[in-house]
């Protein structure tokens, strides 16, 4: 008998903690103020928290009611489709953004983390809501476009003017040389000629210094160094280390040929970020991501080669606007058309050019030569 009771008391312990234990998890999942779900692999909601209810204006039956992709904004709904059949294929799924409609109409942007349990069938899922920052996002390449466009209508019309009144003061010059001042008998005349044309020499070496000044100015907002290769990837490499890791991506690094260049250092980070996490986020659907960083000297020119073997362009309709400001190739929602620009405004600005041999579905291929 005391053995049996004994055992009553332990189950009856156990049930407690068991049910304890429940308590704290609903009190968890219904209290956080992220949104939590749990999904099925058939596109519907199983279990949802109020704050997706509350920030989605939509009620739990309604929720649950509907697949997901009915509330997912309309050029997400091929993306989420695409991401959730990853899933299925026990595929973690990390940093994850699409949008999705509220009930009132407004447009929600949601950043996903995603597991799978495939036993019983189910998604488990968190997202935040990131709308102020994709807002701010928004600002900001808006502002960046718009101050683009005012340094380069400055550099072109200083230029433009600087080049402008030259070519005049040289023809002035020019006119000068073919006066036979010698041949002038009137001597106010001659000291006339002479004075204007020491003003107009005076003109041609005030144009030709504020040439250099302009120049001088545009390089050290650019200051150049020599720089090794490997020590700015590593610092690059450090700072996305989580998004390389979650994506399963390999990097493979060759500096033997060439380990250090002349350029700006900030730039050259840059492009290193640019060009890589582009290569994470533009990976084939159930390929891991596989990236090839190496420098190499070709025809006497220096160059560094970044490929990957990616989703690729479609050179044919792309080739000229792959490095504008704003410009897509993809339905990638986290796509924003400023990264590209980026990158080639870092290495024209320092005299070197970049070129992009891609196929679609078949990788792209980066050609960095810098300026000797």
């Amino acid at each position: 008998m005391r053995m049996r009771k004994m055992m009553r008391i332990n189950n009856d312990s156990i049930s407690k903690t068991n049910n304890d234990a429940e308590t704290i998890f609903e009190d968890f999942f219904n209290l956080s103020p992220d949104l939590l779900c749990i999904s099925g692999f058939d596109g519907y909601f199983i279990k949802i928290n109020p704050a997706v209810c509350k920030l989605l204006e939509y009620t739990e039956e309604e929720l649950l009611a509907k697949p997901i992709n009915s509330f997912v904004f309309q050029d997400d709904k091929n993306s989420t489709t695409n991401a959730r059949n990853s899933i299925k294929d026990q595929n973690h799924l990390i940093n994850f953004e699409n949008r999705y409609i509220t009930k009132s109409g407004r447009t929600v942007w949601l950043l996903w983390t995603s597991i799978p349990v495939e036993n019983k069938q189910h998604i488990f899922a968190i997202a935040k809501n990131i709308t102020y920052k994709k807002q701010l996002e928004d600002e900001r390449n808006q502002h960046l476009a718009k101050l683009n466009h005012s340094v380069e209508e400055y550099k072109q019309l200083t230029y433009a003017a600087a080049h402008d009144l030259r070519s005049p003061v040289n023809n002035l010059i020019s006119i000068f040389d073919l006066l036979e001042i010698d041949k002038v008998i009137d001597t106010e005349s001659i000291e006339y000629l002479n004075i204007t044309k020491d003003i107009i020499n005076g003109l041609k070496n005030s144009l030709n210094d504020y040439i250099t000044v302009l120049n001088d100015k545009i390089q050290n907002s650019s200051p150049v160094e020599e720089i090794s290769f490997q020590e700015s990837l590593d610092e690059v490499l450090f700072s996305i280390s989580s998004f390389i890791s979650n994506s399963d991506t390999t990097i493979n690094v060759d500096f033997s040929v060439l380990s250090q260049i002349v350029f700006n250092k900030t730039y050259l980070k840059s492009i290193f970020l640019n060009l890589i996490t582009n290569s994470i986020k533009y990976a084939k659907v159930g390929m891991f991501p596989v990236i090839s960083i190496y420098t190499q000297i070709h025809e006497g020119k220096k160059q560094l080669i970044i490929s990957d073997n990616g989703i690729g362009f479609d050179m044919e309709n792309v080739e000229n606007k792959i490095f504008g400001l704003h410009q897509k190739f993809n339905n990638n929602s986290d796509s924003n058309g400023i990264g590209l620009y980026l990158v080639y405004n870092h290495i024209t600005n320092l005299g070197g050019q970049i070129a992009v041999d891609s196929e679609l579905d078949n990788g792209a291929t980066f050609t960095i030569t810098f300026r000797d």
